[in-house]
């Protein structure tokens, strides 16, 4: 029998591993220096029209950078979230990564099922001996039962 084609994973030395990611198109490098060149055009601005007569307008400027600068700081907290499962042996490891948290559970696999949350398009839930945990969060909803299917797959080939 071949081994079968997995859309969502990597095959590995030793296993199977899935990386779902939320879609950024902006890293956290890339979010810095776009925040100073703005800093720096509305910092300029300010200081011209201070010059003007106008002193309002700096204090306006800083009250927008500080405004977006947290606004930025939220997103790339979050930018890098996402959920890792490894299948290796008789386990499957799942680590989600959340605002720089990041939880580890390890499940066996010989209890384990693989069913969506609530619907066809919620969430999947992995549960083995009374543990209960949510994957999928970082994959369009029409596509989660597709991955629950390559999941249960996997699952039956170790």
């Amino acid at each position: 029998m071949s081994n079968p084609v997995y859309r969502f994973a990597s095959v590995s030395g030793q296993g199977l591993q899935w990386l779902l990611r939320r879609n950024c198109s902006v890293t956290p490098a890339q979010l810095v220096w776009m925040y100073a060149g703005l800093c720096a055009v509305s910092l300029s601005i300010g200081l011209w029209f201070w010059q003007m007569g106008a002193p309002l307008v700096l204090g306006f400027a800083g009250i927008e950078i500080l405004a977006v600068g947290v606004a930025l700081w939220v997103y790339a907290r979050h930018a890098l979230d996402g959920e890792r499962i490894v299948l290796q042996g008789q386990s499957l490891v799942v680590e989600k990564a959340v605002g720089g948290r990041l939880e580890r559970t390890e499940l066996d696999i010989r209890s384990l099922t693989v069913e969506p949350r609530y619907g066809e398009h919620s969430l999947i839930a992995l549960s083995a001996r009374g543990r209960v945990i949510n994957v999928g969060r970082f994959v369009r909803p029409e596509l989660r039962p597709a991955l629950a299917r390559e999941l249960r797959t996997a699952l039956r080939g170790s």
